[in-house]
This record gives structure tokens, C-alpha cells and sequence, in this order.
């Protein structure tokens, strides 16, 4: 989670929302990480998680990730809960949760639901506080707080 702190903080400095993503593969090994992205790319899509996910695939050569991690410091939106899924990441590890927006643990539940393929094991709440310190802030300042 260290890493993916690092992720959220650099992406913060780029004036981008503060989450960071690290896929691990099964040996212990980082195989990609990432931090948000949407602004600077001016693509929606460019969550953390995704652009960690796509690194890991292409690094691997596969579209799936069995066997992997990914640690991310707020819980999944649901489009990256459903990425997660398709990816076959075996175990999920987040910070913050986030009952607005997250698709985990609120909203959809992507994973309890029917047609998901596959469920990672989640954990949740890894460093949490840091990460909603990094998340608070960097909306404080937005607003000018």
C-alpha cells in the first residue's frame, strides 16, 4: 500500500483526484502502478486501477491476472470493480472506502452481483486514514479550505 500511497501523492501534485493503484504479481514482484490520470489524459476512463490493470497486462501478456494483487487507496469505483473482475485479480486491497462513489463495498457490489465472472478476495481499510487524509485534503483545497 506504500506504494500506491506514492501514486495517490504524485498524482495530487498533478492536480488530479489522489488515488494510486499497484498490481502485485504472485511472487511478490510490482508489476505496474498508477495514479489518477483523467485530467491529464482528458479520458474518463483513466481511474488508477485501469491504467495500473492495462500495465500489469501488457507486462504480462495476458488479459488476465490470475494469481495477482492490486492495492488501490479508495475503494473501486464500480467500472473498475468490474475491470478488477474481468482481470481475474485474485486478492483486492483498498484504503478508503468511499460510500458515494465506490462499487466494493457500496452502490452496485459488483462483485455480489450475478453476472460478475469472478471475485476477488477484498480486504479493506489497509492505511485508510492516510488515504482519506490525502483524499480531504486535496478537496479542501479545491475549495479554497
Amino acid at each position: 500500500m506504500t506504494a500506491a500511497l506514492a501514486e495517490a501523492r504524485a498524482a495530487a501534485k498533478r492536480g488530479e483526484v489522489p488515488v494510486g493503484a499497484v498490481v502485485v504479481a504472485p511472487d511478490g514482484r510490482i508489476m505496474a502502478s498508477a495514479g489518477n490520470r483523467t485530467r491529464e489524459l482528458r479520458d474518463p476512463t483513466a481511474h488508477a486501477e485501469i491504467l495500473a490493470l492495462r500495465a500489469a497486462c501488457a507486462a504480462a501478456g495476458s488479459e488476465r491476472l490470475p494469481g495477482h494483487a492490486l492495492y488501490v487507496t479508495l475503494e473501486p469505483c464500480p467500472m473498475c470493480a468490474a475491470a478488477i473482475s474481468a482481470a481475474r485479480i485474485a486478492r483486492l486491497y483498498y484504503g478508503a472506502d468511499d460510500p458515494k462513489s465506490g462499487g466494493v463495498a457500496h452502490g452496485p457490489r459488483i462483485f455480489t452481483h450475478p453476472q460478475a465472472h469472478h471475485a476477488p478476495e477484498v480486504y479493506d481499510g489497509i492505511a485508510a486514514e492516510e488515504a482519506r487524509a490525502l483524499l480531504r485534503d486535496f478537496f479542501a483545497g479545491l475549495r479554497g479550505a
